[in-house]
């Protein structure tokens, strides 16, 4: 009897233990329900848990943006950095760009045949865009070749070609090439302030040009400081322009190589000892000014006008009419960021003076400083002549003949822009080579 109790106690256990069982585990078939306050599996929570101080320090800012990539741009300068002329002109114009536009230029200096034999322009350019540029300037007409040749062949490439006419329309020689520009400054009304300080200071009325090669912007450059002269000596001297004489020497290159080109510093020396007390330089470098200074050491009353550099006076003050430069900012500045911010266009630009403002760096391509060497009554008709040009004076006004004669601008016609960029000859009453031998 004790036996089938125990045995009726044991069954009774066991089947209490499965009803148990049966209760806590679910189906394996069947997905639990969820109960009402469990949120939906696509809705985001209310209330994100609290980061503690560990996570907060590590992770990084949702609203952080990411860092701005940097464009670079390159610059291939014809001579020294610091050459006190072109070349520096546009090295600081770079920094400019650095400083206020905030872009990172690479550069390299010296690119002529001369400091790099066997080296060409657009393969110093790909050494430039090896080091990141984006957008490549080629500085000099020397580099015309090359700035096109590099532009169609890095299609991805950036190029601006300074003095070039390769995407001006108008012009001669045209070319389709989307990612090149040309930029030049409309320095013709600078050389012509040049050519009035000349004329009026000098006590000889004999002036000489100191030239770099012939083409067609040294030849334009030559003939406007050449009628800048003409006016001011005709209408503000009241004297006969027969009676001026203007001549021009060129050396063969931008600056003076050895072997290569006439010596600047003897051209100079030649013009100040047979009565030339006026040089205007259209060189590059300050030979003509330093020249001037050791003739007025001497106890003679020489001046000269040197080229390109905002602060190429400073060679020698005392003897120094004033200086007519490019200020190649402005020009750097609109079409960098037109190929930084993906706006770029393929464009011609000849870009002249803020009149406002001609010394203002902002806005003003070209401009011209005034000298010590100026005389303060010269630098009031300096200031005058500035102010006709400004309200619309031109000089590039028939009749105008050609060095040889031929009839270049009748009566009363206005030359164009592409008469005066492709100017084949110097003007009627210069003296000096117009073509090259």
């Amino acid at each position: 009897m004790k036996r089938y109790w125990m045995l009726a106690l044991l069954l009774l256990m066991g089947a209490v233990f499965l009803a148990a069982c049966k209760q806590a585990t679910p189906t394996p078939t069947e997905a639990p329900k969820p109960t009402e306050a469990a949120p939906a599996k696509t809705e985001e929570p209310t209330q994100a848990p609290e980061k503690t101080e560990e996570e907060t320090a590590e992770a990084p800012e949702a609203t952080e943006a990411p860092a701005k990539e940097e464009f670079t741009f390159g610059l291939l300068l014809v001579g020294p950095y610091n050459d006190r002329g072109w070349s520096q002109a546009h090295y600081e114009a770079g920094k400019m760009v650095e400083e206020k536009v905030g872009y990172k230029m690479v550069y390299l200096d010296n690119v002529n045949p001369a400091a790099r034999p066997g080296t060409t322009a657009n393969q110093l350019a790909a050494e430039l865009v090896a080091q990141g540029a984006k957008a490549v300037i080629f500085n000099s007409d020397d580099m015309k070749d090359a700035a096109l040749l590099f532009a169609q062949e890095n299609p991805d490439i950036y190029v601006i070609h300074i003095s070039g006419d390769h995407v001006w329309k108008e012009g001669k020689n045209y070319v389709e090439v989307p990612n090149l520009a040309n930029l030049m400054g409309r320095m013709e009304y600078m050389k012509m302030v040049a050519g009035c300080a000349a004329a009026l200071t000098t006590k000889t009325g004999q002036i000489g040009y100191l030239g770099p090669l012939i083409n067609d912007e040294t030849r334009r450059l030559a003939a406007s400081s050449y009628l800048g002269a003409k006016y001011c000596w005709e209408n503000y001297l009241g004297k006969d322009p027969a009676e001026l004489k203007f001549k021009v020497v060129w050396i063969g290159f931008w600056f003076h190589i050895p072997g290569q080109t006439l010596d600047p510093t003897q051209v100079a020396d030649e013009f100040f000892t047979t009565g030339y007390d006026v040089v205007i330089s259209g060189i590059d470098t300050t030979e003509a000014l330093v020249e001037a200074k050791k003739f007025r050491d001497q106890g003679k009353e020489v001046w000269a006008i040197p080229y390109d550099y905002i602060q190429a006076c400073d060679e020698a003050p005392e003897v120094c009419l004033g200086v007519p430069y490019f200020n190649w900012y402005p020009g750097y500045k609109q079409l960098l960021e037109a190929a930084a911010t993906g706006q770029w266009e393929s464009v011609f630009l000849w870009l002249g003076p803020d009149w406002k403002d001609i010394n203002n760096l902002e806005t003003s391509s070209v401009g011209f400083v005034k000298g010590q060497g100026l005389s303060e009554d010269a630098a009031k008709m300096v200031d005058k002549f500035i102010e006709e040009l400004a309200g619309g004076l031109n000089l590039w006004v028939g009749p105008l003949n050609l060095q040889d004669g031929t009839p270049y601008l009748q009566e009363g016609e206005v030359a164009t822009d592409v008469q005066i960029w492709y100017l084949p000859q110097l003007l009627e009453g210069m003296e000096g080579q117009s073509v090259s031998e």
